[in-house]
């Protein structure tokens, strides 16, 4: 920075001693020239305004500084961007051009074998569901012919069973009529006994 003043220093003294010679030969000249008044004191002047720019004035130093900061800064940002945005376009082609070909191969090829195997299984599924369906029906067919069987043996058994009490009954009062009779004729056996 203080080179860079001392650089723009050098120049403006450069230009300003030129100029300052010129301006004092100038100045000469005008000093000659009749109807000029107070030529001595504008020079000072003058040369006191440069003294004042060249050690107070630090506007055009840092100006410059400022102007070569930031196009050193554009030109290596839009360096770093330009190089950020060429990879993004390289990859961007690479995938448009390759990967998403492939990709798209790849995933057509197993996609078909997927469904196909999806298809299978889902006939699969289906045979085995109507198996499953008709295994039922005829367990249930089953069951309901057992139940009827069942149904029918338990009303055949409950008539047998009505049958045997209804012969057992008639058996045990034949046996009653039958004891009946035969103590009727003990009676009669005891009263002849007992008459004598």
């Amino acid at each position: 920075m203080s080179g860079g003043g001392g650089g723009g220093g050098g120049g403006g003294g450069t230009e300003t001693s030129v100029g300052g010679e010129a301006a004092a030969g100038g100045g000469d000249k005008k000093r000659d020239s009749p109807g000029t008044a107070g030529s001595p004191a504008q020079l000072v002047i003058k040369d006191i305004g440069e003294i004042h720019s060249r050690l107070l004035d630090h506007r055009p130093v840092v100006q410059g500084e400022t102007r070569y900061f930031v196009k050193e800064f554009e030109e290596k940002r839009g360096l770093r961007e330009m190089r950020v945005l060429e990879n993004l376009r390289n990859m961007i082609h690479e995938t448009n051009e390759h990967t998403l070909p492939k990709c798209r191969e790849t995933m057509q090829d197993n996609l078909n074998q997927v469904l196909q195997r999806l298809q299978a299984a889902t006939d699969s599924v289906c045979r085995l569901q109507e198996r499953e369906q008709e295994r039922k029906k005829i367990y249930n067919d089953h069951l309901l012919a057992n139940e009827k069987q069942r149904i029918i043996q338990w009303e055949d058994f409950l008539k047998e069973q009505h049958n045997k009490q209804a012969e057992m009954d008639e058996e045990h009062r034949k046996a009653m009529e039958r004891l009946k009779e035969q103590y009727a004729e003990m009676e009669k056996d005891l009263a002849k006994f007992s008459t004598f």
